[in-house]
């Protein structure tokens, strides 16, 4: 079996005394789609973060491409929920900003900035603000920006929570699409997310959790063949068995 990508062994968290996870333990597969999922305050996103190296966990240990982490994941990149676009910049700018925290030379950067907005379906938007794009279309700026650092894993903290049905399952089957395309290097995600049919519909697997404090209940595999249907009777089995464990 290949190495996984990231790998959490007995990770808790905790803030002055108040114990938020406790002995969380999972991997992430190289290629795979891996769900967290689980009721309000389980500790999702805190999770999400600490993977990233935003935070750090309070024991335990994560090992990142085989390494112990310290300090920030270099091979992760995050999707808010909030879009966490800068206002003043342009959305190709937006989409650059990391490489140019890296020295990447300001052409170069920018071309990639504008064939990644090209796949999310936003060419002709490269010189837009946010202000003036949709909420699904400053999503797509979030996710592309992601995509720009190739990151090994794709980290998604409920990115598809504050927009209309319609463009959520838009944009749900266009990062499945991506994680797919040759012209993307990054194969594997990581999804938080409240909604048990998404984490079903979209993932390989799906890290169950309950609340106070947030722990793993099971690991559920979803082997509903691609692409799936959502809402197919063929997920609903897995549906029931998600929302059984977290309740």
């Amino acid at each position: 079996m290949p190495e996984p990508l990231v790998s959490l062994v007995g990770v808790a968290k905790r803030y002055d005394g108040a114990e938020v996870l406790r002995e969380v333990s999972f991997d992430v597969k190289p290629g795979e789609m891996l769900a967290l999922v689980g009721p309000s305050g389980c500790g999702k996103s805190t999770l999400l973060r600490i993977i990233a190296g935003l935070i750090p966990a309070s024991s335990g240990v994560v090992r990142s491409n085989g390494r112990p982490l310290s300090g920030l994941n270099p091979d992760t990149a995050m999707v808010f929920q909030s879009f966490a676009l800068l206002p003043w910049l342009k959305a190709a700018e937006n989409v650059a900003l990391p490489l140019e925290a890296h020295g990447v030379p300001a052409p170069e950067r920018l071309r990639k900035a504008e064939h990644l907005l090209d796949l999310m379906g936003l060419r002709g938007h490269a010189r837009a603000y946010p202000r003036e794009l949709s909420g699904g279309m400053r999503q797509r700026v979030g996710i592309a920006r992601a995509l720009c650092q190739e990151p090994r894993v794709l980290l998604l903290d409920e990115p598809f929570s504050s927009l209309d049905a319609l463009t959520a399952q838009t944009l749900r089957d266009q990062v499945l699409d991506l994680l797919q395309d040759p012209a993307v290097a990054t194969r594997t995600a990581v999804l938080v997310t409240h909604s048990v049919e998404e984490a079903a519909y979209m993932a390989d697997r799906v890290v169950a959790f309950q609340a106070n404090p947030g722990r793993v209940v099971e690991v559920v595999s979803i082997d509903v063949p691609r692409p799936r249907r959502w809402g197919s009777p063929a997920l609903v089995p897995f549906v029931d068995r998600l929302y059984a464990l977290m309740t």
